[in-house]
């Protein structure tokens, strides 16, 4: 029978730590707008979140595998991520914001990877399972997004700061409420064979095909908000259509145990990803129509919930012992990470030239150029454990 009591600090840690991005993929580019500054920097500043997942988490990863151990690291983590976040208070200007910016989120980074690992460990890989433990990170989600949409459509972008070094605290305090799990230590059989695992093809082609997936997923994370606004939206409603997608997010991982007691997973990967081709042409082309942005936001259930939560047994499948951590690692390097980075960064550079009318039909075409990569390289598995 499960220990409940690890499960909820994870559960409290994962409402906190996206709470944070509840508030960033909405709001930073609104707050950088109010700035003043160019499309190309908010690109940049708003890919630095992004930039460090593309390093940090293999290195905090490898560190805490050759330690045995995650809770010091995690613990370590929180705290300097609350300190280096605090500057967001009085910092206005390109180079002290990216900097600040940069080491703080070089600390914020490492942490999902070590309780992702952790609590795939207390679930014994149960894919179900995990799905509706981190439901509770979207609950953050929403409630930071809604309650900040309304605090700053009344109060001003201002108060953005301040927002995040409150969810910061929060998450400094709960990141030292996650249990340690065991770790496989270093003389395990399988902790040599890392290279092994990754010169499989069937990883290779799902690594490629989640940096795709979030390549393509740049220009919403970082212009989404600003394409809203330029439509009209005002912060409120920007908030509403945010939450709606990470509503939908919740309904696919509560259904999780369901979907995958009946559908393979390539399946349900390859479903996300023609989701997201069918997502991003909408916003490219329906930003002036309630109906299909409401549709497009839905379909984040696919893009986002079921995509994770499957990828996450990949991983989990092919990347045992003490591999576990670098494994995570390794995925959300190759996707939030690297992907996500050049895609918004991209996103900055081709904004002013294309419009986000092009820039959203292109993310849609790299989300159909990873379907095809999918649907040739991925094997046709069995279920994810229910």
């Amino acid at each position: 029978m499960l220990n409940l009591a690890p499960l909820l600090a994870i559960a409290c840690f994962y409402f906190s730590y996206f709470a944070f991005n509840g508030l960033f993929s909405p709001y930073w580019g609104l707050y950088l707008t109010s700035l003043s500054f160019p499309a190309w920097q908010i690109g940049i500043l708003t890919s630095l979140t992004q930039v460090n997942r593309i390093y940090a988490p293999t290195l905090w990863g490898w560190l805490a595998d050759r330690r045995g151990s995650r809770q010091g690291i995690l613990r370590i983590a929180g705290i300097a991520g609350l300190i280096f976040f605090i500057p967001l208070l009085f910092v206005h200007t390109f180079w002290p914001l990216f900097f600040t910016v940069l080491l703080a989120s070089f600390f914020w980074s490492a942490s999902l990877p070590l309780v992702e690992a952790t609590a795939m460990t207390l679930l014994s890989g149960d894919g179900g399972a995990y799905a509706r433990l981190r439901i509770w990170g979207s609950v953050g989600f929403i409630v930071a997004t809604v309650i900040a949409g309304y605090l700053m459509q009344h109060q001003g972008v201002a108060t953005f700061p301040w927002a995040v070094v409150a969810v910061m605290i929060s998450l400094a305090l709960f990141s030292w409420q996650v249990p340690e799990a065991p770790v496989a230590q270093k003389n395990d059989s399988i902790s040599e064979k890392l290279m092994d695992v990754l010169k499989k093809s069937e990883v290779q082609v799902l690594l490629l095909s989640c940096f795709l997936m979030a390549l393509a997923h740049g220009p919403y994370y970082s212009f989404y908000s600003i394409y809203a606004a330029e439509y009209g939206h005002d912060k409120s409603a920007i908030g509403w259509f945010w939450t709606i997608g990470v509503m939908a997010e919740v309904g696919a991982f509560w259904l999780m145990p369901k979907l995958t007691g009946r559908f393979s997973l390539k399946n349900l990967f390859l479903f996300g990803l023609a989701m997201a081709v069918l997502r991003f042409m909408a916003i490219a082309w329906g930003m002036g129509s309630l109906i299909l942005l409401v549709l497009a936001q839905l379909a984040h259930a696919f893009t986002f919930g079921s995509h994770h939560a499957v990828t996450m047994a990949y991983i989990h499948r092919h990347f045992t012992g003490s591999n576990q951590t670098r494994g995570q690692a390794l995925y959300i390097a190759a996707s939030f990470g690297l992907g996500g980075s050049l895609g918004g960064i991209l996103a900055g550079l081709l904004w002013k030239p294309l419009g986000g009318q092009w820039v959203f039909s292109l993310a849609a075409l790299i989300a159909a150029a990873a379907w095809f990569l999918a649907r040739r390289g991925l094997n046709s598995t069995p279920t994810i454990q229910a």
